[in-house]
C-alpha cells in the first residue's frame, strides 16, 4: 500500500505555477499555448445539425406515409383489375350465349317449334297480268381512274 503524506510542503511553488486550493483559487493549472475552442462556432454547428436532422427527419416521414398511400392505391387498382377481368370475361360468355340465340339456324328452330310461321296446304299459281314493258339499262362499266401527272 502507498502511503500519502499529510505535511506535505512544496517548495518553490510560486516558481511551478502550483495553487494550494484549486477549487477557491482562479489560476491557472498548466501553462502554456492552447487552442481556444470558438464556442459560437460550435452553437452554429450544432443548431445547423439539429435542423437538418430535422428536416431529415421530415422528409423520411413524407417518404413513409406516400409510400403508404401509393401502396393503397395500388391494391385498389389490383382489386378494380381483377373485377374488371371477371366482368370481361363474363361478358364474353355472354356476347357467345347471345350470337348463338341470334344465330339463323336457331330461330328457324325455334320458330318451327313453336310453330308461328304456318305452311300453306296448297299453293296456287296466277297467270301474269300483261303490263307495259319498261327497258332496262344494266351499264357494265365502271368509271376509270384518272390518274393526274404533276402537282
Amino acid at each position: 500500500m502507498a502511503r500519502v503524506k499529510e505535511n506535505y510542503l512544496y517548495e518553490n511553488k510560486q516558481n511551478q505555477g502550483y495553487i494550494e486550493n484549486p477549487i477557491t483559487e482562479n489560476g491557472e493549472l498548466i501553462q502554456g499555448y492552447f487552442n481556444e475552442k470558438s464556442m459560437v462556432k460550435e452553437m452554429a454547428i450544432r443548431k445547423i445539425n439539429k435542423t437538418l436532422c430535422g428536416m431529415l427527419s421530415i422528409a423520411i416521414i413524407a417518404a413513409f406515409v406516400s409510400y403508404y398511400f401509393s401502396m393503397t392505391s395500388a391494391l385498389e387498382l389490383n382489386a378494380l383489375s381483377r373485377k374488371i377481368t371477371a366482368i370481361n370475361d363474363e361478358n364474353a360468355d355472354l356476347q357467345n350465349s347471345l350470337d348463338e340465340m341470334k344465330s339463323f339456324n336457331n330461330v328457324d328452330f325455334k320458330m318451327s317449334q313453336f310453330n308461328v310461321l304456318q305452311k300453306p296446304e296448297k299453293v296456287i299459281e296466277v297467270q301474269a297480268i300483261e303490263t307495259k314493258e319498261t327497258p332496262i339499262i344494266k351499264n357494265d362499266k365502271t368509271a376509270g381512274f384518272n390518274w393526274a401527272i404533276g402537282y
